[in-house]
């Protein structure tokens, strides 16, 4: 039976060995993967190095390191377990691979450059090991989202359950607006409030809610009439926003805010016991406009309040728009770009539909003039708030 040294001396016979500085020298060349484990790697790490330890190689490293064919150079702390890691990566199809000789120990006796990384604490450990697990997210996909920031229209039916996911998942800063106050008719569906709260302004009873559920969590709250005085100010600088209003002069008005700003907009909305969401990603997809050109008449177009909803049922929609979310934060699978979902609760059916660009649209389109951000309170409801659904 071979003895470790026998499996080392033939893993290291495998692959191929390069000193530090002929690695360091190439970083715009190579790839760095640190096998070390974490609090190995807490301690410093080469700069811009994949973080994936021994132990999960296997597992993790094809959803990581996606190309094969890139040069990989590999390191732990003294080059005996990255010479079976490199031996593994080429097992596993990987065609030019090589173990650093000596590993960080070596690294930093060369005084070669290095930096400690950030990385999570206990605490964020534990409270994300689930996340942390999946190798499309792991600490650098969990990192990602704490550095995120979601902006959320509404909280009502749709921001509700989208807020409280979000907040559990980690996204680090949270932007609720609404200018409404709770009433005992909410509850039935807005889960981010409760009984205490009824008459409470909606964005202090979602800050106290979602802040019990993750203290680690920045809250801004934007109790105000969204209009055109003041839009592109509150959506300035959020990664993703999360519309969960029920009116069309506010998605007509937020659709050109985040054309301008770039911004990725995750539209949810409901009717009775039937729910649909899509995303408008400015310029890669279609925009509100392109789905929906003129509004239909106010008879055509009535609200919760007016028509009713299925109380569960933004649960379902909004828990999809967390979903669709962080998807997008974390460039995950195929969001609903161009794409719109409908689900219908009676017979318990989603559909999918596609939802194209239209070259004409007056908004995105190729000869669209400039975007003019204007009030549209006369299309369908007057004096138009942001809406809990």
């Amino acid at each position: 039976m071979p003895t470790p040294r026998d499996l080392l001396n033939a893993a290291k016979q495998a692959v191929r060995e390069v000193e530090p500085s002929d690695v360091a020298a190439r970083l715009d060349y190579y790839r760095t993967l640190d096998v070390r484990e974490p609090d190995e790697y807490e301690q410093g790490a080469v700069p811009g190095a994949v973080h994936i330890p021994r132990g999960t190689l296997e597992f993790a490293v094809e959803s990581r390191l996606t190309d094969k064919h890139a040069p990989i150079a590999v390191y732990c702390a003294g080059g005996v377990r990255s010479a079976f890691a490199a031996k593994t990566l080429q097992d596993l199809g990987y065609t030019d691979v090589v173990s650093v000789i000596g590993g960080f120990n070596k690294w930093k006796d060369e005084g070669l450059t290095w930096s400690t990384p950030r990385a999570l604490s206990a605490d964020q450990r534990n409270r994300y090991q689930r996340h942390l697990l999946l190798p499309e997210v792991g600490e650098e996909g969990q990192m990602r989202l704490l550095d995120s920031k979601v902006l959320l229209l509404g909280a009502g039916g749709l921001g509700s359950p989208a807020a409280l996911y979000l907040a559990a998942a980690g996204v680090g800063t949270i932007g609720i607006i609404d200018m409404d106050v709770v009433d005992a008719s909410n509850l039935q569906r807005q889960v981010l409030h409760n009984m205490d709260r009824i008459g409470m302004r909606k964005v202090d009873s979602a800050k106290q809610t979602l802040q019990a559920i993750n203290p680690d969590l920045n809250v801004r709250t934007y109790d105000v009439r969204l209009g055109a005085d003041n839009v592109l100010d509150i959506i300035d600088g959020y990664d993703v926003i999360v519309d969960g209003t029920d009116n069309f002069p506010t998605r007509y008005l937020v659709n050109d805010a985040a054309l301008l700003k770039g911004i990725p907009v995750v539209h949810g909305s409901i009717f009775r016991f039937e729910g649909q969401v899509t995303i408008f990603n400015p310029y890669v997809g279609p925009c509100y406009r392109c789905m929906i050109p003129e509004p239909p008449p106010p008879e055509l177009a009535p609200s919760c309040a007016e028509a009713g909803v299925l109380g569960v049922l933004p649960g379902i929609v909004g828990s999809i728009q967390a979903i669709e979310t962080i998807k997008l934060l974390l460039e995950l699978g195929d969001p609903l770009v161009g794409r719109l979902l409908t689900y219908d609760s009676m017979d318990e059916s989603f559909r999918t539909f596609k939802v194209r660009r239209d070259p004409s649209c007056p908004a995105c389109g190729e000869d669209a003039g400039p975007i003019v951000i204007a009030e549209y309170d006369d299309l369908c409801m007057p004096h138009a708030t942001v809406g809990a659904a």
